[in-house]
C-alpha cells in the first residue's frame, strides 16, 4: 500500500531539549508511531551521567522511548493481532520496573523534599499501533497506548483531524479549553509514582493520516482548527515528503514556547495522492473556520491599536489642559512658597 511517513524533533534550547525523538517504524501491514515528552517541571531535578548533566525530564523521556520501542518490536507481529489491554499491562509493567532501576543507576541523594508536583523521571507517552488484518483490505486497526497530554490524531479527507487520545488533565480533555487553561497533568509515566497506560483501539480505513505529538506541536496554536491547518497547508504546498516535513517543522517552531516532536504516518496514497486527497478539506477549513477567526483577529489587533492611540492621545491632552489650568490651581501655593524657593 503506497505511503508517506516522516519525523521530527525540535528542542527550544539546543541541546538541552526534553522531548526524545520519535518513534517511527513501518513494515508490511505494520505501523508503529510514538513520542515522549520529558516532564520538565515535575522532573527539573539534574542528574550526573556519563553523556554530562541532565535534568530527570531529559533522561527519562529518552530512557522511556528506548524502552518502548524495544518491548514493541517484540509484541508486534504481521500474523497476528496485538491484545490491546495485555500490551498495556506490559508497557505498565516493564516501564515502572526499568524507570526504577535506571533511578537506582543514577544514584541521586536523598531529598528531604516531598510534593505531589515533583516526581523522579517523569515522562509523557502516546503510541499508535496500526495493523492491517487482511492484506486485500484497507482497514486497519489502530491500538493507542498513552500517559500524559501528548496526543495521537488520524486526519481524514472528508471528517479533516481527529483527535484520538484524551488528555490526562485535572481540567478535563476539551482540546480548545486546554490552550487556556494551565491544568496539573493528572497521569503520566514516572519512575516513583503510580501511573497507568491507557489503551483505545479504533478501526480506520485508509486512505488516512496518523500522527502522533508532543503538546510542543498543538498546545501553542489559537485553535485545534489551526493546528490542522499548519498540517494541512504545508501539505498542499509540499513538493515531497522531506518538504512537507521541514514546512510543517518550520511552522509549529514558528509558533511555539516548548520542544516539540511529530511522527506522521500516511497509508492509502502517496504524497500527490494525499494532496489531491486533502485539497477541498483544507480549502474548506480555510473558508469556514480559519478566515472568520483571522478576520476577527484582525478587528482586535486595530481596535486594541486604535485604543493605544487614543490612551497616548488622552494622556497628552491631560498633560496640555493640566499646564493651562495649573497656575491658577496653584495660585495660593506658589504665593506661599519660601524665598528662594521656585513655586511648584
Amino acid at each position: 500500500m503506497p505511503s508517506v511517513s516522516f519525523k521530527f524533533c525540535t528542542a527550544k534550547v539546543a541541546g538541552e531539549g526534553e522531548d526524545a525523538d520519535p518513534i517511527l517504524r513501518v513494515g508490511p501491514d505494520l505501523g508503529l508511531l510514538g513520542v515522549f515528552d520529558g516532564m520538565g517541571g515535575a522532573g527539573g531535578r539534574v542528574y550526573d551521567t556519563p553523556d554530562g548533566r541532565h535534568t530527570g525530564a531529559y533522561i527519562a523521556s529518552r530512557f522511556a522511548r528506548n524502552v518502548v520501542e524495544r518491548l514493541m518490536l517484540e509484541l508486534i507481529k504481521p500474523e497476528w493481532n496485538l491484545d490491546g489491554p495485555g500490551t498495556a499491562a506490559e508497557l505498565h509493567r516493564v516501564l515502572a520496573s526499568s524507570l526504577a532501576a535506571r533511578l537506582a543507576e543514577l544514584k541521586a541523594p536523598e531529598t528531604t523534599l516531598r510534593s505531589k508536583l515533583v516526581k523522579a523521571l517523569p515522562t509523557t507517552m502516546t503510541l499508535a499501533v496500526l495493523q492491517r488484518a487482511d492484506p486485500a483490505a484497507s482497514s486497519y486497526g489502530c491500538h493507542l497506548f498513552w500517559a500524559g497530554d501528548s496526543r495521537a490524531y488520524v486526519a481524514d479527507p472528508e471528517a479533516g483531524l481527529m483527535q484520538l487520545t484524551t488528555d490526562d488533565l485535572r481540567s478535563g480533555g476539551d482540546a480548545m479549553r486546554n490552550l487556556s487553561d494551565d491544568s496539573v497533568m493528572s497521569n503520566c509515566v514516572s519512575a516513583d509514582t503510580e501511573f497507568h497506560i491507557n489503551h483505545r483501539q479504533v478501526e480506520l480505513q485508509a486512505p488516512f493520516l496518523v500522527l502522533c505529538a508532543t503538546d510542543g506541536c498543538f498546545a501553542y496554536v489559537r485553535s485545534p482548527m489551526h493546528f490542522e491547518q499548519l498540517l494541512l497547508s504545508s501539505l498542499q504546498a509540499a513538493r515531497d515528503a522531506t518538504g512537507w516535513q521541514q514546512a510543517l517543522e518550520a511552522r509549529v517552531t514558528a509558533v511555539t514556547g516548548d520542544d516539540a516532536a511529530l511522527a506522521l504516518l500516511g497509508l492509502g496514497a502517496d504524497l500527490g495522492g494525499f494532496k489531491q486527497l486533502f485539497k477541498d478539506r483544507a480549502a474548506e477549513l480555510q473558508h469556514r473556520y480559519i478566515d472568520p477567526l483571522e478576520e476577527l483577529e484582525g478587528q482586535v489587533r486595530r481596535a486594541e491599536q486604535q485604543l493605544a492611540e487614543l490612551r497616548a492621545s488622552r494622556a497628552e491632552l491631560g498633560g496640555e489642559l493640566w499646564g493651562a489650568y495649573k497656575p491658577g490651581y496653584e495660585r495660593y501655593l506658589a504665593a506661599e512658597a519660601p524665598a528662594g524657593e521656585e513655586a511648584r
